[in-house]
């Protein structure tokens, strides 16, 4: 057995890609702070009735459990920071009024997500709890696009739905419990076959709805032709309306809208969306409204946000054009370190020669040579037999 060998879909970031990550963190971690959203840093473990609360059905079977050797309970290594965020919001900063929250952090699953997924994505989002309005899934969503701008690979297209519209299909519809789940993963597979023998015996017009739902999908028409083609419910209306008000809002962003998307189905309960972006066989960021997870805790405040695994959106980000190190000469004297420090205060990267490694110092870097010309310093090109 060959003892170097990480796990399957767990991997290392070696310098190059470390920093370009490390760049993208810092680029979007500052924006989302000129818009008010303040950094927070949960722990990796948590006991695991607070980290899947709310969130169970979801994260449960993607959470890596242990048994904590000084209290004897279960914890959880966090799957998402998203409830552990939630908890922050309601539990220790108890706010009155909007609060904005954002981080970064590793979290590990028990399966990738994805054929080329890691199962130890670098997570990063931003959350908004305490405004119930669609005020605040349209800042949410621009802020999402923001951050794919800045990482310098704009969304192609961002879908929106609403899981209100299939929890109200589905209250009608007088299936039992146990068929809800197949015909989640139907509606998710857009599988017209399965859907419709699920559905046979569904009263109308919760069936015709039901079935509707895969072919609702595309542009803002797609709003129109749903209220024609859904039941007329106050909460299918409700959801409608909001829809319709996010397409209004957001119309300089290549939104679009799929109804059938209910991804985060039993965690979600509003308006949902998902990102694209080329390159990306799949979405590069999901978010979405959640407003009981924070019930547990003691406060079911209103929340929307979203959240981007950080090593895919770096992957699919240009890399800029890495800038050389210097390399300075030893043996190491006040002159010298003077010059250094002088050079490094202008942002170069300056490493210092340590004896007996001539012919390698390419490999860490280095394009450059600092030399000193009697009383001058200068930098010239490093040459390396």
């Amino acid at each position: 057995m060959r003892h170097w060998l990480l796990p399957e879909g767990i991997e290392d970031l070696l310098p190059d890609e470390a920093r370009h990550v490390e760049a993208v963190r810092r680029c979007l971690l500052d924006e989302f702070e000129r818009h008010g959203y303040q950094l927070v840093a949960p722990p990796l473990l948590e006991y695991v009735e607070s980290l899947l609360t709310g969130s169970g059905r979801d994260l449960d079977p993607r959470t890596f459990k242990l048994v904590d050797q000084l209290s004897g309970r279960t914890m959880g290594v966090r799957a998402d920071i998203t409830p552990q965020a939630a908890r922050i919001d309601a539990h220790l900063l108890d706010r009155k009024g909007v609060t904005r929250l954002c981080y970064c952090g590793n979290v590990l699953h028990t399966r990738p997500a994805g054929l080329m997924s890691s199962r130890e994505p670098l997570q990063i989002g931003a959350e908004l709890y305490g405004h119930e309005g669609p005020e605040a899934d349209s800042e949410i969503v621009r802020l999402l696009a923001r951050a794919l701008e800045l990482a310098a690979i704009a969304a192609t297209r961002i879908d929106l739905g609403h899981v209100g519209i299939f929890r109200a299909l589905l209250a009608d519809s007088g299936l039992p419990a146990d068929a809800e789940e197949e015909l989640f993963a139907a509606l998710q597979a857009k599988d017209t076959p399965a859907l419709k023998e699920l559905a046979a015996n569904v009263a109308e017009p919760a069936r015709a709805g039901l079935l509707a739902l895969p072919e609702l999908y595309g542009g803002a028409e797609v709003l129109a032709e749903a209220a024609r083609r859904l039941p007329a419910t106050p909460a299918i209306a409700g959801a409608l309306d909001t829809l319709q008000r996010l397409a209004r809002d957001l119309a300089d962003l290549p939104i679009g809208f799929d109804l059938a998307d209910l991804r985060g189905y039993h965690y979600h309960n509003g308006v949902v969306f998902a990102a694209y972006c080329d390159g990306s066989p799949g979405a590069v960021a999901l978010g979405g409204r959640y407003d009981k997870v924070g019930a547990a805790f003691g406060r079911a405040r209103a929340a929307t946000g979203f959240s981007i695994d950080l090593r895919d959106l770096a992957r699919l980000a240009q890399r800029p054009a890495g800038k050389g190190a210097i390399l300075a000469p030893w043996p190491e004297d006040a002159a010298l370190h003077a010059e250094v420090e002088r050079l490094r205060s202008r942002g170069e990267t300056v490493v210092l020669a340590l004896p007996g490694h001539d012919g390698h110092w390419r490999e860490a870097g280095c394009d450059r040579r600092l030399l000193r010309r009697g009383s001058e310093w200068i930098v010239e090109s490093l040459k390396e037999d």
